[in-house]
């Protein structure tokens, strides 16, 4: 059964992130991921209670690969680099597909 990951970041450090968001991808295709949105497309036709900067939504093929990704040794590093050049504020929130 596919898992996501749906992330919000509030962007602190453009150049930062930059390098974050080029290093993670392979990482997360190494773990069969894909990315299924592009960040900062998002629109809100309703509600609006949340306002989100970023919202980016990866795909797996099991929750299973997602925490072998986000626990695997290479990806810790850029855990320290993510949260650094974001907000305390950043989301991360995993999902069963069906």
């Amino acid at each position: 059964m596919p898992a996501f990951l749906i992330v919000e970041h509030q962007i602190t450090d453009a150049a930062k992130f930059d390098e974050y968001r080029v290093a993670v991808g392979p990482m997360i295709a190494k773990h069969g991921g894909r990315y299924l949105t592009k960040g900062g497309s998002h629109k809100f036709p309703e509600g609006g209670h949340w306002l989100p900067e970023r919202v980016v939504i990866i795909e797996f093929p099991s929750m299973d690969a997602l925490n072998a990704w986000y626990t695997s040794p290479e990806y810790q590093p850029l855990i320290a680099l993510r949260k650094s050049c974001t907000s305390k504020l950043d989301m991360l929130i995993t999902l069963e597909g069906i």
